[in-house]
């Protein structure tokens, strides 16, 4: 079996007052490490926001993007993944000291941090919101989010090893009120579930493990992707806003220009010819 088949499954329960959320990745998140060479700690947070991102992305109710950013003064000083109501994915981070493999501190990790979250609709306006990092986890920074911000009781839970990255949501709907006795309930059987199940079970395996005596709907499974949408036409663009006297020294001395995509790393090449 090649399980998790980056695939995203949203669910809700006929008899509770709670929707819920599944998210598998391998291929796309290996896509969206391919090449920066970043240290494993960092490989699990990126794929740790992925999740995130993808699972959060799945509650827009209109066509649009949603990004995520970590911005701290540890040792990472930067993580960020882009989404979009198609689950278009990717992402980066930015390190800028020594990391051992073996460390797997968040407040280590991330120092004194703030999680942005960005929401832009294609039409519409943009919102920005913002909270504190100052937790033990990311899915605690997304927790204390949604209790903020939405007033919304949630629970997430992340896991990511640098090969696959995996994602479950549970959330109040806003019928339930103030009893959360049902979603207490839940809670705790979905905190049954194991990294390694996560990993190698089929998704509606998952749920049906997790959820068998109770009435679920499953809608149908929406495919995620690593998708950068850099290009020629956008990064000359972007060209286009340095100095003039900048881009002339740099094409003197070295006879073109090469600019590479942050994400992807494709590199796009200039010359005067181009300009």
């Amino acid at each position: 079996m090649n399980y998790p088949t980056d695939q995203l499954y949203r669910y809700t329960f006929s008899e509770q007052d709670v929707r819920g959320e599944l998210v598998q990745l391998s291929t796309s998140y290996q896509r969206m490490l391919q090449g920066h060479n970043y240290p494993a700690p960092v490989q699990r947070l990126l794929g740790e926001l992925m999740a995130t991102t993808a699972l959060l992305s799945a509650t827009l109710k209109f066509e649009g993007h949603i990004n995520l950013q970590v911005q701290g003064d540890g040792p990472i000083n930067f993580l960020a993944v882009n989404g979009s109501h198609e689950q278009d994915l990717r992402g980066l981070a930015r390190v800028r000291a020594d990391i051992a493999d073996d460390e797997n501190d968040f407040r280590t990790l991330l120092g004194k941090a703030v999680m942005v979250i960005t929401i832009t609709p294609d039409q519409g306006e943009r919102y920005q919101g913002v909270v504190d990092a100052n937790a033990d986890s990311l899915a605690q920074v997304v927790e204390n989010y949604f209790a903020q911000s939405e007033q919304l009781h949630t629970r997430i839970w992340l896991n990511a090893d640098g090969e696959y990255a995996a994602g479950m949501m549970l959330q109040v709907l806003p019928a339930a009120g103030h009893d959360l006795s049902a979603f207490k309930h839940l809670e705790t059987l979905t905190a049954t579930m194991t990294a390694n199940e996560l990993y190698t079970l089929h998704g509606e395996e998952i749920l049906h493990r997790l959820y068998h005596q109770e009435k679920v709907e499953v809608y149908g499974a929406q495919r995620v992707n690593f998708h950068c949408g850099c290009s020629r036409d956008r990064t000359l663009a972007a060209l286009a806003t340095v100095p003039a006297e900048e881009i002339t020294e740099v094409l003197r001395e070295e006879g073109e220009i090469v600019m590479t995509c942050d994400y992807c790393l494709t590199e796009y090449r200039f010359t005067e010819a181009d300009l």
